[in-house]
């Protein structure tokens, strides 16, 4: 009796994982698209697109390809092959020369030292307190944490003005330093980049007891009235100038006018590990 009831247990439970193999999908919806995607990425789930890992990157592409055009894989760009599985992959032409990155410091150096800083010797630690040790709570601390992660050696520190330079010709756009930098001073721009911005004081989010520095941008708008192509846009709401590369000459006249050098010419910048942020 007792083993008629166990063997008719066991033909019901199998009959039940049978129908459950039948009916349910062997794998979630999307998967195999994403687990395609994942191994053309290159595994190093370095989290510079912005996802936690490369597989996080492929779910997101598998859901919208487009997004590998804002956000393109530096190593994946560098590889003729990979970048044609991925085209394949995501079912669109992809142009590297288009999509590819340099890194941008937005700091001209020089902001002055207001404390004396003997802590842990990482820009992490030393903007844990108060943004760090300089007049400026946005400027660069010097501290080489961006120099330490770069895997092509293109960041180095400027002995005189204490602020890390991106040598274009070196960097690869892999977005590591972005991540890395916990002043938020660097960003990712177009090597058709004409014009760069120096600075990353942000006027409307004031830290009491700190300011500007004497070589930050001073908000005054004469670049943004000296442009004749209309190729600068006023941010009203960081009080900073944009620029509209497309529309950009590089006539010069906005570097000209800036009182305070924060602007310069993109494509001077970085000839060389030790040379100057150049403004003209």
């Amino acid at each position: 009796m007792i083993i008629g009831i166990l063997t008719a247990i066991g033909l019901a439970c199998g009959l039940i994982i049978y129908m459950v193999h039948i009916k349910v999908p062997q794998k979630v919806k999307g998967l195999e698209k994403t687990e395609e995607i994942n191994s053309i990425l290159p595994g190093m789930n370095c989290g510079a697109c912005g996802y936690p890992g490369c597989f996080g990157y492929a779910q997101a592409l598998a859901k919208d390809p487009d997004l590998v055009v804002k956000t393109p894989c530096s190593q994946v760009l560098q590889d003729a092959e990979k970048l044609e599985q991925l085209e394949k992959a995501l079912g669109i032409t992809l142009d590297a020369s288009e999509m590819s990155k340099k890194a941008l410091v937005h700091c001209d150096g020089n902001s002055e030292v207001i404390c004396s800083y003997s802590g842990v010797q990482t820009c992490k630690a030393a903007a844990q307190l108060l943004r760090g040790y300089k007049k400026c709570p946005y400027a660069c601390l010097g501290l080489d944490d961006c120099v330490k992660i770069c895997p092509q050696g293109a960041i180095s520190i400027d002995p005189e003005k204490n602020v890390a330079i991106v040598d274009p010709e070196e960097c690869t756009g892999c977005g590591l330093c972005v991540v890395e930098c916990p002043q938020d001073l660097i960003e990712l721009v177009s090597p058709g980049t004409k014009i760069a911005f120096l600075c990353s004081y942000k006027p409307l989010k004031n830290i009491p007891g700190r300011e500007r520095c004497d070589f930050g941008c001073i908000h005054c708008r004469k670049c943004f009235k000296a442009c004749e192509d209309e190729a600068i846009e006023w941010n009203k709401e960081l009080a900073i100038p944009e620029f509209n590369q497309e529309k950009c000459t590089l006539c010069h006249k906005c570097i000209e006018v800036c009182e305070q050098n924060t602007l310069a010419d993109f494509t001077k910048i970085g000839k060389g590990k030790e040379a100057e942020l150049v403004s003209v």
